[in-house]
Parts: structure tokens; sequence; C-alpha cells
């Protein structure tokens, strides 16, 4: 009959010496790429309560203007607008939301939306002229950023 016998030696093992240099990568690759935190307040936030809250669509689309007495008390008690990580004047909005936009492709320029987060004692009238100037930049969509539930008496 068959003179040749079937030898079958073979391991059925799955080899898991790379594994931990896999996982080591994949770990470095996501501490690497994620982002924590962009800007780092230089502004007291005491943000208004709100009962009604509509969450956005696109996040990419959000800059965020901080209004606030600054944390450093040598730059005085009056309330200061913060853009990213600096101070910025009032006049200086305009050239801001420019410099936002041109980070947008040219699609997604007109639906830039400025998210305001305003300490709760800020005087109104620095919301106004902010305002005032969000509109010469064609920033026409604004947001009030405020925490989810309202404040208990």
């Amino acid at each position: 009959m068959s003179k040749f016998k079937k030898k079958s030696e073979s391991s059925q093992d799955i080899p898991t010496a790379a594994l931990p240099d896999i996982i080591f990568m994949l770990l470095f690759f996501f501490m690497v790429t994620t982002v924590l935190r962009e800007t780092e307040l230089m502004v007291e936030q005491d943000i208004p309560r709100a009962e009604q809250l509509v969450k956005l669509e696109k996040k990419k689309l959000v800059t965020y203007l901080y209004v606030g007495k600054p944390k450093d008390k040598s730059f005085g008690e009056v309330e200061l607008i913060q853009a990213n990580d600096a101070f910025i004047s009032i006049d200086g909005i305009v050239n801001w939301v420019n410099q936002e936009k041109s980070k947008l492709s040219e699609v997604e320029r007109d639906q830039i939306t400025v998210s305001l987060k305003v300490d709760d004692d800020t005087k109104m009238g620095i919301i106004v002229d902010i305002q005032t100037e969000l509109r010469e930049a064609n920033a026409r969509k604004i947001m009030y950023a405020a925490p989810t539930k309202a404040k208990d008496n």
C-alpha cells in the first residue's frame, strides 16, 4: 500500500512575540495625536447658566472668545478679551476673525461660529462692542456658551 507516512507535527499556536511592540506603538500613536486643550484660560470664568441648550453639528467651525477679568492682576481689573492664548483689543477682533477664517476651507468660511464665553460679572457694554466688531468682520453666527444646569437658589 502506501510507503509514505504523513507527519503532522505542525503547531497551531499563534506567535505573540511582537504583540507588546504593537501595543506600545498604538499607545504612543494615540498619546502623540490626542489634543487635550488648545487654549489656556487667562481670564476668570463664572459662566451664566442656561435652561435650553442646542448642540452644534460641526465643532470644527467654532472659534472661541473668552471675556472676563484677568487672573493675573498685573493686567488690571478691567475685563479683557482672550482669543486663543493672547489678549486682544476690541479693534483687533476683525483681524482675528479673518485669521480664523483663513484656517478654514473656502466653502466653510461663511459658516464660522464665534462662541462667546463671558464671565457672569462682565458689563454688557463690552459685549455690545464685540458684537459690533463681529458684524463688521461678517461673523454673524454668535453662540453664548453656558453650562447645562441652572443655578440652585
